[in-house]
């Protein structure tokens, strides 16, 4: 099984793109939100094109579930063959249990205690752009950071890999594995 983690598109294609190729093949992606819409606090890039991401995304032969983020829409999901208007999306991958939410609504403390109700083994958000692995009460709290706008000071552009229980934050304009959790029990 291989899941990969993406959030914060912010309409960059070209970002898509190298993530696509960063994960290589996959069962299922978790998108945990803002996927078009670049918002007003981001800056417009140079690669900014939702029209083309949502072309590749509707285009796109893996499976995909999506968290609402707080710049979709929406307009947005007219767009989108996947449904992105959810605060919370779930998955069960060969008995791994992914809970998947931006993670703007709620405290932190807050979303682990839903996932450890749901019995998730991951604790997918985004929102803050910023990659973040950890255990907290037995859920393995997972933020991939942006593929298209990272926020702190000299990080890269990230998604994350789960593989053989394995959850890597991968760099996708290098391809560099640096930072890494397993799932717990």
């Amino acid at each position: 099984m291989r899941v990969g983690f993406v959030s914060d598109t912010h309409g960059d294609p070209t970002a898509w793109g190298r993530a696509v190729e960063a994960w290589g093949e996959l069962d299922l992606v978790c998108h945990a939100g803002d996927v078009l819409y670049h918002g007003v606090f981001n800056p417009i890039t140079g690669t900014y094109d939702p029209r083309r991401l949502v072309e590749l995304l509707n285009e796109s032969p893996i499976p995909r579930i999506h968290a609402r983020g707080n710049c979709d829409s929406e307009v947005d999901q007219l767009a989108l063959d996947a449904h992105i208007l959810s605060d919370f999306a779930f998955a069960s991958v060969e008995g791994v249990r992914i809970l998947v939410t931006h993670g703007h609504k709620y405290p932190k403390d807050e979303l682990v205690r839903m996932a450890a109700r749901a019995k998730a083994n991951v604790l997918h958000l985004g929102h803050v752009h910023v990659p973040e692995i950890e255990v907290v009460n037995g859920v393995l709290v997972f933020n991939a950071g942006s593929c298209a706008l990272p926020k702190q000071e000299g990080s890269e552009p990230t998604v994350g890999l789960l593989e053989d229980g394995r959850l890597t934050v991968i760099n996708i304009e290098t391809g560099e594995e640096y930072s890494e959790g397993m799932l717990p029990g």
